[in-house]
């Protein structure tokens, strides 16, 4: 399903800066000003700020006193201690549904996961959002709300690297597979399996986004 449309001009430029910075047309470092930035979008310089704010807020931007804006760049060694507190959360919620009752939770996500072939997404954006919802529905599904709240913000600054996972066909039809597995080993009350399969899962992923963040800054910067 497309996004709605921006009700607001901020809400507008936000979404524009965003994936200029997704899309590595403002590349990690960059520098910039309101002014520049004003004149690229067509937008007044009301609504750019308040988008510029909300972005810093998340951590894409960085506001550098007196000289203007920053994309926050990118560091890997976060993003792979990141990628290691999921491991922990995720692996600990699964083992916690292997010993409990969350039949209607792990009903909803193996309708998404363990789908035939034909029956599932193929687009990279609406797969990547269905990704975020499996992790999460595992976490939140656990009954810890503090593991789910500090999950919740490990995935918002992961972002920007994770959603490249699914830009590539192989990957897509992999992750189908490592969360059925998941799902499988959890529904039989195989705790210990769920959390290696995840583990697994998950460190696939962090070297696969690493190598494909690479590769598209590698891009980016030969057409710049």
């Amino acid at each position: 399903m497309p996004d709605p449309e921006p009700t607001s001009l901020g809400e507008r430029a936000y979404r524009q800066l965003k994936q200029m910075v997704f899309d590595f047309r403002l590349m990690p470092g960059d520098r910039c000003s309101e002014s520049e930035l004003a004149e690229r979008l067509a937008l007044s310089r009301t609504p750019l700020r308040q988008a510029l704010q909300r972005l810093e807020r998340e951590g894409f931007l960085q506001v550098l006193p007196k000289v203007g804006w920053q994309v926050a760049p990118l560091d890997f060694d976060t993003f792979d201690e990141l990628y290691d507190l999921r491991v922990l959360i995720e692996g600990h919620a699964a083992q916690l549904l292997a010993q409990a009752e969350a039949r209607e939770a792990l009903a909803a996500l193996a309708e998404i996961w363990l789908a035939p072939a034909a029956a599932r997404p193929a687009d990279g954006a609406e797969v990547g959002r269905l990704d975020e919802q499996f992790h999460a529905s595992l976490v939140r599904s656990s009954g810890n709300r503090e593991m789910a709240r500090v999950h919740g913000e490990i995935t918002e600054r992961i972002r920007i690297i994770r959603r490249l996972d699914f830009t590539k066909p192989a990957r897509i039809e992999a992750t189908y597979d490592e969360h059925g597995r998941i799902l499988r080993a959890i529904t039989r009350r195989r705790g210990d399996e769920a959390r290696r399969l995840l583990a697994a899962h998950i460190e696939q992923s962090k070297l696969e986004v690493r190598h494909i963040t690479l590769d598209m800054m590698y891009r980016a910067r030969r057409r710049g």
